[in-house]
């Protein structure tokens, strides 16, 4: 099954060490959930990842929404932008 496959990868430990990097590097914003790149860590040490990842193997993960917010882009007006509701989904795309 494809999205089995896809899920698999996405969620190796290789695959998140690089996406969590890339975040970090971005200096990613706090989501809706309002955890910001600092608290990210020790959230994961307390077993919350675990969780979650069992919660995505079994269908039982509900993100949060997706914020949609209007950016200034020079010469063009604004822009709409999907700010993601929590790190797990900004991990996950990343």
């Amino acid at each position: 099954m494809v999205r089995t496959d896809l899920l698999e990868q996405a969620l190796r430990p290789d695959n998140l060490q690089v996406a969590w990097k890339q975040v970090r590097a971005n200096k990613g914003a706090a989501g809706i959930d309002g955890m910001t790149i600092d608290e990210f860590p020790d959230w994961v040490k307390s077993g919350n990842w675990k969780r979650v990842v069992q919660e995505l193997e079994t269908d039982q993960y509900y993100p949060y929404p997706v914020r949609r917010v209007e950016i200034d882009k020079p010469d063009v007006g604004k822009r709409q932008l999907g700010l993601f509701g929590d790190k797990t989904q900004q991990l996950l795309i990343a």
